[in-house]
């Protein structure tokens, strides 16, 4: 391991800054937003992006050090607890209105980045370890139907109309919720059946059954130990995580369809269906996401080895300004069209 793989440990600034925006309260409750849409774009716009890969040797190696993995491994004791403060300091009846919306953005946005974003890369690897890991992340935000419909849903229809991952031109992020959350959700219960039907299992060992199930006691011990009070907060934080895992998915994918050949078939997904970043900051955050073409290339390649990839479109500017971007759909449209346009062409 070099010193230059320590770099990583900043995607903790994530989980510190949600920490203390909890604690401090005040101007500064909203934690993780303030850094994560706030600091980091800004850095951003005066950082240039640095499109540069290791050699291959480089990357076999640091796909082997275990650093990269406990790094991965530790969020589900940063969400739990982060979570866990959050709804006791609900639970106390002290926090102002203001504080209250604004610690709910913070849990919510934290969840999203901390424990969606890094289930979606321990649910690719093929472990039974890692992939309890990715259960553990997603079931704090309610969403543990993910994973499923990711890996056999949208890495097979990405592109395609199939897919509600799928941005298409000109739609506008707020419509888009509704229909990606939607199908995404009746896709992963359809894919699950599927399965059962293939292994010859009964229909009540549907893993969506059954990740709902642990939903249900999640909940209930929340209620049993701190009270009902805290179940507005935290359903809404885990809207803000959802909706914050859905407009990374917008902007991944914007526009870029594959097209369909004479055999009726779609062409293969390559380095042209997703919209990358190179910025440095967005890429230690996010552990990485925002080389997503690779990610598509190669899904169970670890983040630390993500690479560059020459043809993959590049967003203008980093995944958190893009997503920002993305909420006020006339300026989406006017900086992301002429882009897209020039690659149709």
């Amino acid at each position: 391991m070099t010193l230059s793989d320590l770099k990583y440990l900043f995607a903790y600034l994530i989980p510190v800054s949600s920490f203390a925006g909890l604690y401090f309260l005040g101007w500064a409750s909203p934690g993780a937003v303030l850094f994560g849409f706030v600091f980091v774009p800004v850095v951003e716009l005066f950082v240039p992006a640095a499109p540069v890969n290791l050699e291959e040797s480089a990357y076999q190696r640091k796909s082997g050090i275990n650093f990269f993995d406990y790094l991965l491994y530790l969020n589900v004791i940063a969400v739990y607890f982060i979570l866990g403060y959050f709804l006791r300091l609900v639970s106390a009846g002290t926090l102002s209105t203001a504080e209250l919306l604004f610690s709910t953005l913070n849990v919510g946005v934290m969840m999203a980045i901390c424990g969606i974003n890094v289930a979606h890369e321990l649910g690719h690897r093929p472990g039974q370890f890692d992939l309890w890991m990715s259960k553990l992340l997603l079931l704090p935000a309610l969403y543990s139907h993910f994973t499923l419909e990711h890996n056999y849903g949208h890495h097979l229809h990405v592109g395609t109309p199939a897919d509600p991952a799928t941005a298409r031109k000109n739609e506008v992020l707020y419509l888009f919720f509704v229909r990606s959350i939607l199908n995404s959700y009746t896709n992963a219960w359809k894919i699950g059946y599927k399965q059962l039907e293939t292994r010859g299992l009964p229909v009540w060992r549907h893993e969506i059954l059954w990740a709902h199930i642990a939903q249900f006691l999640l909940i209930s011990g929340f209620v049993f130990f701190l009270g009902w009070g805290i179940l507005l907060p935290y359903f809404g934080a885990a809207v803000i995580a959802i909706i914050t895992l859905e407009a990374v998915n917008y902007i991944e994918h914007y526009g870029l369809f594959r097209k369909k050949m004479s055999s009726g078939r779609y062409e293969p997904t390559t380095e042209l269906h997703s919209w990358n970043s190179n910025h440095e900051l967005g890429r230690i955050v996010l552990f990485e996401l925002v080389r997503h073409a690779d990610h598509h290339h190669q899904a169970m390649r670890k983040y630390q080895t993500l690479r560059h990839l020459e043809k993959g479109p590049q967003l203008p500017f980093g995944y958190p300004m893009s997503i920002a971007m993305a909420f006020i759909p006339p300026i989406w449209f006017r900086v992301m069209n002429p882009k897209l346009e020039a690659l149709e062409a």
